[in-house]
């Protein structure tokens, strides 16, 4: 079905792929943890009298691209539709069937924000943080960015979804 050349250069593309979500969750957790960090240190100083304006400027453009990465991660790596409790009562291929619309739901949802969000960022470009001379297209750009990663993400899961086959659900696993 597949070359050599083919074969090596999909291994190529996964290992790269395994890379760059490797360091999107070490971006997240930095993140986290910066947003953290400036929320606490800007409150402490705020009740000494002495408030960093600033804080709270960076936390919201760090803040935005958490959102935006931290929800390609859960894309990647969790059962995200709520209604698991609903569909597990059906047979195994309604259960599929019923997984491939939730995908395909959520990555044309992703594409309208990829749509809207870059007129968006583009509006935004003379906009300026409060404090910081910094252009709000910044923080903006995490929606289509984002947006457009969790349409990969988003995916993945399809086809790999597409590829199980119905009975996989009717052993109750859920771990797609």
């Amino acid at each position: 079905m597949f070359d050599v050349r083919e074969i090596q250069y999909m291994n190529i593309l996964q290992k790269g792929y395994k890379k760059f979500c490797d360091f999107e969750e070490l971006v997240s957790s930095v993140l986290l943890v910066a947003i953290t960090i400036l929320v606490f240190v800007s409150a402490v100083s705020r009740t000494v009298g002495h408030p960093l304006n600033w804080a709270v400027d960076i936390s919201l453009l760090l803040f935005a691209w958490q959102v935006f990465i931290g929800g390609d991660l859960a894309v990647r790596n969790t059962n995200l539709i709520g209604v698991e409790l609903l569909a597990n009562k059906f047979p195994g291929k309604v259960q599929k069937g019923l997984k491939i619309v939730f995908f395909i739901m959520i990555i044309i949802f992703l594409a309208v924000l990829v749509y809207f969000g870059i007129p968006l960022l583009i509006q935004n470009k003379k906009r300026l943080f409060q404090v910081l001379p910094i252009s709000y297209s910044w923080a903006t750009l995490s929606v289509p960015v984002g947006s457009f990663l969790m349409i990969i993400s988003a995916s993945i899961r399809l086809s790999q979804i597409i590829k199980k086959p119905a009975s996989f659900w009717e052993q109750g696993r859920r771990d797609i």
